[in-house]
């Protein structure tokens, strides 16, 4: 019966991956089936963690996070929970050994979000974007080399720039819930209240520097990993190019977002480049 339960585990970590980004599914669909659900496993723990600093308003965050906490740490100690996400999790934690130091900074930046809302230094900005993006790529790059330290290593640089791309471009995209809403401000050295065209256009230098470097990355992954990771990167691509057209006093009144139409004709294009090796 332990079967049974590790099944309806795994199943959970999908359904939480399919109900809280269809962008993500839909890029860890493109995967080999060898890795896909070790994917969902580690999305399933990393939104949870996500949704307890972000969203649980009417709670004590603080106290859910250390029981979320202590429930993960016995997770990965006993090698089961009776919560189904950790259960998940720390069955691909175990199976791939994944690094615990990667876990420990990723719960670390999740919980700076109980407290901290402004980040005033460049090493602020990248030890949060450090645990709470690159080692989360790292994870996933784990299962992708499948345990390979070799080729881990080789790419390691490249996952952690894509990971900081991704989450740079939330940050911007998300200016209007995480500044209005949460009060948070992530982006140091620039006056959110008065976002001009110059400060915009260096977040995004910044953001395209991360892109080439994950990119290439990207080239090199295992067949099995390639083509779901270079649609996840399509899609925070068109993300990028649309916040660039948008006025930057008006990215803090407005969430931009990729159409379901517009994924479907992303996941399209990106097959034909890929299958011509045009990445």
């Amino acid at each position: 019966m332990k079967a049974l339960f590790d099944t309806v585990s795994y199943n959970c970590s999908k359904l939480v991956t399919k109900s809280y980004s269809t962008s993500f599914s839909l890029a860890t669909k493109m995967l080999s089936n060898s890795i896909r659900a070790h994917i969902y496993n580690i999305y399933g723990f990393v939104r949870f963690a996500d949704e307890i600093v972000d969203s649980f308003h009417d709670f004590d965050k603080t106290q859910l996070f250390d029981s979320f906490s202590k429930d993960l740490e016995n997770a990965l100690e006993q090698k089961i929970s009776l919560n189904p996400i950790l259960n998940a999790f720390q069955y691909t934690y175990h199976k791939y050994n994944i690094d615990k130091s990667l876990v420990d900074a990723f719960m670390k930046s999740m919980r700076l979000d109980l407290s901290k809302s402004t980040y005033l230094s460049d090493d602020e900005y990248k030890a949060y974007i450090y645990g709470s993006a690159d080692v989360v790529g790292l994870m996933c790059l784990t299962i992708f080399v499948k345990g390979d330290t070799t080729k881990f290593n080789e790419l390691k640089d490249s996952a952690m720039s894509l990971g900081s791309a991704f989450q740079k471009v939330n940050f911007l995209r998300d200016l209007k819930a995480d500044f209005n809403e949460l009060n948070r401000s992530y982006f140091p050295n620039v006056d959110l209240d008065n976002l001009d065209e110059n400060a915009k256009q260096q977040i995004i230098d910044d953001i395209e520097s991360d892109f080439e470097k994950g990119l290439s990355g990207i080239k090199r992954l295992p067949i099995e990993a390639k083509f779901g990771v270079f649609m996840a990167y399509r899609y925070y691509s068109q993300l990028l190019k649309k916040l660039k057209k948008t006025p930057a006093l008006q990215i803090k009144d407005t969430r931009i977002r990729v159409s379901n139409p517009k994924k479907i004709e992303l996941l399209m294009r990106s097959y034909v480049k890929y299958q011509l090796n045009l990445m």
